[in-house]
């Protein structure tokens, strides 16, 4: 819907584009719903088998599916959160809870990393006896409830970064619980012991690569910096240059609510002879059709007021 405000001679226009996909939020909710039960149901299983065999790579693992299963489950409230309307507090609503929760995912899956790191250099001075047998039992069984949990979640939209994070967390899990394998499999062959903490710093230092690309992303959305895939002062020059009565555009700022959602605000200068209405109009359309920013905000400027220009 798009609408302009008359006011003192100046139009405001604004278009509000509804860019998110309910019916996607709602799956992609009870996905991640699933994944939070099995994770959460599993952890408590390879931790214990962690203790009883004496594996790090099952405590560490077990350590990662606490953590992921908390997270899973904020990723759950947050897409909870998402579904509900905006507030007179809270214009924009409530999707950005999903990045935020996205961010706070990729810093604990910093803290995991590190303490999987201390603990390995740990066992590696003191190496603790493993009982292998029963670790490559349980680490089978974890890599099985992982999978599924991959699966499902693969099948979200994986342009949310909501469901990225968790994607993140349960393939950090998949690959714990096949380090935990093939270090029962190299116990049990020649009984060389160091192989369990050595694999679980190769996981560690995995799972920090994909932690700060995902940290990276949500926080370049926190900040409102321009999407990936857009250029801000491209959009503002085709502009320019394909709508009728549009002489300048000024002030553009682009960004993204929760990383899905694109938006924009920018001063229209208009020439003098312009109908600002359809001036607007055009604009939006130029923006939505070509460049996926469904919610402008347009000020359009006639003359001597355009040239003002407020540096900030």
């Amino acid at each position: 819907m798009a609408h302009t405000h008359g006011q003192g001679g100046r139009d405001h226009g604004h278009g509000h584009g509804q860019g998110h996909d309910h019916g996607k939020g709602t799956t992609d909710k009870t996905r991640v719903l699933v994944v939070a039960c099995l994770t959460g149901g599993f952890m408590v299983a390879e931790a214990l088998g962690g203790v009883v065999t004496g594996s790090l790579a099952l405590i560490a693992d077990a350590g990662h599916m606490l953590t992921d299963s908390i997270a899973l489950w904020l990723a759950w409230y947050a897409f909870h959160l998402a579904d509900r309307p905006p507030t007179v507090r809270l214009t924009y609503g409530f999707g950005r809870v999903k990045t935020l929760v996205a961010y706070t995912n990729g810093i604990t899956i910093f803290a995991i990393a590190v303490w999987i790191v201390y603990e390995a250099v740990r066992r590696l001075m003191e190496p603790p006896e493993v009982l292998a047998g029963p670790m490559l039992v349980v680490a089978f069984l974890g890599l099985a409830v992982n999978i599924v949990g991959f699966v499902v979640l693969r099948g979200g939209d994986r342009g949310s970064l909501n469901m990225r994070g968790a994607l993140i967390h349960v393939l950090g899990d998949m690959l714990g619980s096949a380090a935990a394998i093939v270090a029962a499999i190299v116990i049990l062959a020649t009984d060389w012991t160091p192989i369990d903490p050595i694999l679980s710093v190769l996981v560690a230092l995995l799972i920090l690569s994909t932690a700060w690309s995902l940290m990276r992303e949500a926080a370049h959305v926190l900040l409102e910096g321009v999407p990936a895939g857009l250029d801000r002062d491209r959009i503002a020059s085709e502009l320019q240059d394909k709508v009728a009565g549009l002489r300048e555009v000024r002030h553009m700022h682009v960004w993204s609510i929760d990383g899905s959602r694109n938006m924009a605000t920018l001063r229209a200068c208009l020439d003098d002879d312009a109908d600002a209405v359809a001036t607007i109009r055009a604009i939006k359309m130029e923006l939505a059709s070509r460049h996926g920013i469904d919610h402008a905000t347009v000020e359009p400027e006639y003359g001597a007021g355009a040239e003002t220009d407020h540096r900030h």
